[in-house]
């Protein structure tokens, strides 16, 4: 989509080979609306056909990072509707974590209900001191349909996901890296310097290497040991034969940068 058809996010990549994607519904709270939904949906997509992508970050502007679902466009709404609308969302977060290479979230102001759980669908986020979290679902007569439960699961433990999820009680950024939830805060002003300096760490290293770190963490995950370690070698066997490899030890036996081509 071109970037003067878009009415809810920006792209950009104020970094070669990374992308920023930056919900941009500022007077909204950046609420995940219908057109916010079919736009991410986009976006993921054509992110996930770079090839010469290394990394990812999800940002917002203005305040607030997202508030979850707009609730005003859905007051009144059919049935129907809802799970036409709800369609694109689950399409839209598929998406999100179908991405090859590092998915990095930059969390300022309220980031609840879906915009809690597309943080959580990023592989990993930094937060600024403001910053605050909530699963606040329940309290609508309805649950996280978004990967929500799965993955605050997986980052929190059970019975911290299990006591978040059926209170809805909001959390603070500290108390989100307590839970595992982020990585790091920072203060407002350094939120964004900090994640583009990851980003930018993460893209000088070999590409092939990159999104196969990222393929097993997450693929492996379901396996039981001794499968999960066999994915990992198989992984490692492909790796060792590619011409990053022998550019990554010649540049370090020559004491200079590598030249990663993902090739």
């Amino acid at each position: 989509m071109p970037q003067d058809a878009l009415e809810t996010i920006l792209i950009d990549e104020p970094q070669p080979g990374v992308a920023r994607i930056t919900f941009n519904r500022p007077d909204a709270a950046n609420a995940l609306n219908t057109r916010m939904g079919e736009e991410l949906l986009e976006a993921w997509n054509g992110l996930i056909a770079r090839e010469d992508l290394r990394c990812v970050v999800l940002a917002a502007a203005g305040r607030h990072f997202c508030a979850g679902a707009d609730l005003k466009e859905r007051n009144g709404m059919s049935d129907e509707t809802w799970s036409l609308q709800h369609k694109v969302f689950e399409a839209m977060a598929r998406a999100q974590l179908a991405v090859p290479v590092p998915v990095i979230a930059a969390v300022n102001g309220a980031a609840m209900g879906g915009g809690c759980e597309m943080t959580l669908a990023c592989d990993f986020a930094y937060a600024s001191e403001t910053a605050r979290f909530g699963l606040p679902e329940v309290g609508l007569g309805i649950m996280p349909g978004l990967g929500g439960t799965q993955l605050l699961r997986r980052c929190a433990g059970e019975r911290r996901a299990i006591e978040l999820l059926t209170t809805g009680r909001p959390f603070t950024a500290a108390q989100a890296l307590d839970y595992g939830v982020v990585n790091g805060v920072t203060a407002p002003e350094a939120l964004m310097e900090t994640v583009l300096a990851v980003a930018a760490e993460i893209a000088a290293k070999a590409p092939l290497s990159v999104r196969a770190l990222k393929h097993v963490v997450r693929e492996a995950h379901s396996l039981d040991l001794v499968a999960a370690m066999e994915m990992e070698l198989s992984a490692y066997n492909r790796l060792f034969k590619t011409a990053d490899r022998r550019e990554g030890v010649a540049s370090f036996n020559e004491k200079r940068a590598p030249a990663f081509k993902g090739e």
